[in-house]
């Protein structure tokens, strides 16, 4: 039934996208589709492996629906796995609804000639190979697979409860003195992530430099938020992107990222979006403006710089507790990274910006600290004192992805476990069994209680 869906082609004026005339076929311009259940680097790895392959990339995202037939249940909804692929920096444009098994009058209808994807082999319900008319036709590339993740990956993080994927410190990992194996298996471990990061931090070509790449080095209480004193720490510097440009606002926020799903897309495009507003009222967007930066500086850009600072695995364990973050601090990272609405990343981020190290950040004092809704981690104390009474705080309101972090991704799997655990069994994955997942739920419920008494001791 999944390949008698795949052959239909939609009548004129019925695409899912615009445009509705087809579009003349470019070598360069790529598709590559898929399900993208939440948005982890492996996804964002792939698009970059094709973006670089030519000049645009249109990515075709599978239906709920089709993706259930298939495969088995997704996590997040279409429109949220839609967000997540228009918030790559690598994409050009999505397409949902695309058809599990890739289509030719799809890809050509919007103008592609090529489809790439990785070096692992997709299959649809009748246990056909999704791409076997591409590759028929001669129109199909493959890269290479992200290593080391995967959504099956993630799945299993969370019902097994496991915390071997954490990272104590990031600085020794790409210096090869953290980590399992001999130091030479270090070395080369370390030097993998570091190139990773290096890829990631390119701008929308993938080619060029993009996003800069800082690490913070404090000690456990700074990063944590224990410390009083307000310790400078040192910034280092591991990637070397595109800088501050003369006029832009540098605007910081900070948080986990953990599972960077919807609720943090949706946080740092409005983060974007009032920044721009703000450029709005002071004659940014003027056209004699835009060509005196063009002229002066050999292309145009936005008003804002946003630096995002990404907390430590030790730091969102030690206030959220269970196995949190399902994601390490490198896989985080990479997630930020490729987001289009940031221009710079901090690892190693204290939970508790001070005023120390808001004045010693690489850009200087950010002109606004960002803050949006708090639910994953419930605060017992304002961690932003020090951007308010600098006067740069800034507020973003509920929206409609607010509710949606990693505490809800990890409760919409186990309301689901039965279905989540099937796909694990015909990937070859352990199941988590009945005993497993009731100390998930044990150790959240121990979580909750963790967090209403660091609440009433504050009342």
């Amino acid at each position: 039934m999944g390949s008698e869906k795949a052959t239909e082609t939609p009548a004129a004026g019925q695409w899912p996208v615009d445009p509705q005339e087809d579009v003349p076929i470019e070598k360069d311009r790529i598709w590559v589709d898929g399900c993208f259940d939440f948005s982890h680097h492996g996804h964002a790895g792939a698009m970059l492996q094709a973006r670089r392959l030519g000049k645009e990339l249109l990515v075709g995202i599978h239906s709920d629906e089709e993706i259930l037939e298939n495969k088995g249940p997704t996590v997040m909804t279409l429109k949220e796995r839609v967000i997540a692929v228009d918030a790559c920096r690598w994409a050009t444009k999505s397409i949902p609804y695309a058809p599990y098994v890739t289509s030719l009058p799809w890809i050509s209808h919007y103008g592609c000639y090529y489809v790439v994807h990785g070096d692992d082999i997709t299959s649809d319900s009748g246990g056909e190979d999704c791409y076997r008319f591409v590759k028929a036709a001669g129109r199909f590339l493959v890269v290479k697979r992200t290593p080391g993740i995967s959504t099956t990956d993630l799945v299993g993080r969370m019902l097994l409860c496991t915390k071997t994927h954490f990272i104590k410190s990031l600085t020794k990992v790409l210096e090869g003195e953290e980590g399992a194996g001999s130091a030479e298996e270090r070395r080369k471990v370390g030097e993998e992530m570091s190139q990773r990061i290096k890829e990631y931090a390119s701008d929308e070509t993938g080619l060029a430099p993009g996003p800069e790449v800082w690490v913070w080095n404090a000690s456990a209480a700074a990063r944590i938020g224990d410390d009083a004193n307000g310790e400078e720490g040192t910034f280092k510097r591991i990637v070397a992107g595109k800088p501050v440009q003369p006029g832009q606002s540098v605007i910081y926020v900070d948080g986990g990222f953990d599972l960077f799903s919807t609720g943090h897309i949706e946080f740092l495009r409005r983060v974007v979006s009032a920044e721009e507003e703000e450029g709005r009222k002071r004659g940014w967007y003027d056209e004699g403006a835009k060509q005196k930066r063009i002229a002066e500086h050999g292309e145009d850009y936005g008003p804002a710089f946003v630096v995002a600072g990404i907390h430590d695995d030790e730091v969102i364990n030690y206030w959220k507790g269970v196995n949190y973050p399902i994601m390490n601090i490198f896989e985080r990272g990479l997630c930020v990274l490729q987001c289009r609405y940031i221009n710079a990343l901090i690892f190693s981020a204290p939970f508790t910006p001070t005023t120390a190290y808001l004045h010693n950040l690489p850009h200087h004092t950010p002109h606004a600290v960002y803050h949006g809704p708090t639910s994953f981690i419930p605060l017992t104390y304002d961690p932003y004192t020090a951007p308010k009474a600098l006067s740069i705080y800034r507020s973003i309101g509920t929206h409609d992805f607010s509710h949606v972090n990693a505490g809800e991704i990890v409760q919409r799997i186990m309301r689901s476990r039965e279905a989540y655990e099937e796909r694990q069994r015909v990937k070859g994955e352990k199941a988590a069994g009945e005993e497993a997942v009731r100390r998930r739920e044990e150790l959240e419920r121990q979580a909750a209680g963790t967090e209403k008494e660091r609440k009433e001791a504050v009342a």
